[in-house]
């Protein structure tokens, strides 16, 4: 049976990770999680003081130290799926703070960064059997993908999703916060000039605003053993 594959778009916090993580482990296929790449990108810059705390300041610097920053996926077999390393570290938990959400979409609209990222998306998709997430990927990194789903919901659940997972990780928010940097990140994703954040016109439209994980998987599954099929 042939390999596909597939391309998963769409709001931040949707759950498209959840989901394509999911997916490729039900197939077998590789999962590749691009948001954590800019978001390891926007660690950096954080970490070299190319940031403030709510904006990017010097594009200049994060953009010639692109040759100083080196992604890789590490397997880990505790938690089932792939982990971020930023220059052979593990950033996996880093990552995911509300300080790194804040500042990652306005990373992921230099074009430098996105053709570089980019770039390495398509190389570890040249074999297919893939599913990869992320804001671009069905019409950018992989136009030519078997199955495109474009995933969203409405803002202020997207936000208690997330507010409920930080809290769970220990970190101190507000909901009031977390639905501010959904609805900012929204707009700067839908607005850049660089590969903005659009539905594919063959992606299927997936609104999960009021759909458990069970059935928002069950419903992914099998539009991709449809399409296995057929090949």
């Amino acid at each position: 049976m042939k390999k596909i594959t597939i391309a998963i778009d769409g709001f931040s916090s949707t759950g498209k990770s959840t989901i394509a993580k999911q997916l490729a482990k039900a197939l077998g296929y590789i999962y590749v999680d691009t948001g954590a790449m800019y978001r390891a990108v926007t660690l950096f810059a954080i970490r070299n003081d190319f940031t403030s705390e709510e904006n990017l300041e010097n594009v200049e610097g994060l953009v010639s130290s692109l040759s100083e920053i080196h992604l890789k996926f590490k397997y880990n077999a505790d938690v089932g799926f792939a982990e971020m390393y930023l220059n052979e570290e593990n950033v996996e938990k880093e990552i995911r703070t509300l300080e790194v959400s804040k500042l990652v979409s306005p990373v992921a609209v230099i074009e430098e960064i996105r053709e570089k990222l980019v770039d390495i998306q398509k190389k570890m998709g040249e074999d297919k059997g893939i599913v990869m997430d992320g804001r671009d990927i069905g019409t950018v990194v992989f136009p030519e993908a078997e199955l495109k789903i474009f995933m969203t919901a409405s803002a202020d659940k997207r936000a208690y999703r997330r507010y409920k997972e930080l809290l769970d990780r220990g970190e101190k928010v507000s909901y009031e916060d977390v639905l501010q940097n959904v609805e900012k990140r929204d707009h700067i994703d839908s607005t850049r000039a660089v590969s903005p954040l659009r539905k594919a016109a063959d992606a299927i439209e997936f609104d999960n605003s009021d759909m458990g994980l069970e059935e928002q998987f069950e419903r992914m599954y099998n539009f991709a053993l449809r399409i296995i099929e057929k090949q």
